[in-house]
């Protein structure tokens, strides 16, 4: 399951992990015009962790998921 809220400057989107014995926090995405955090609540550290992606990591990242394994540089303009 998840949720889309648009905020002032970004857009959340909640990801909640439902369905299995093994239940993970919830990760909150936000998007920014320049930049892309994933945070998520640590429960062994009691402290909130987060990731930033530039917007170049996360055209790297979403592209990625779709490639088999190996090196790849994208190039501006080229084919998605």
């Amino acid at each position: 399951m998840f949720t889309i809220e648009h905020e002032f400057d970004s857009t959340l989107v909640t990801l909640v992990d439902e369905g299995s014995p093994h239940l993970q926090e919830d990760i909150s995405v936000n998007a920014f015009e320049d930049c892309v955090t994933l945070e998520q609540h640590d429960p062994v550290t009691d402290r909130l962790q987060r990731v930033t992606f530039s917007m170049r990591q996360l055209r790297d990242m979403a592209a990625a998921l779709n490639l088999p394994e190996g090196s790849y540089r994208l190039e501006k303009g080229a084919p998605k």
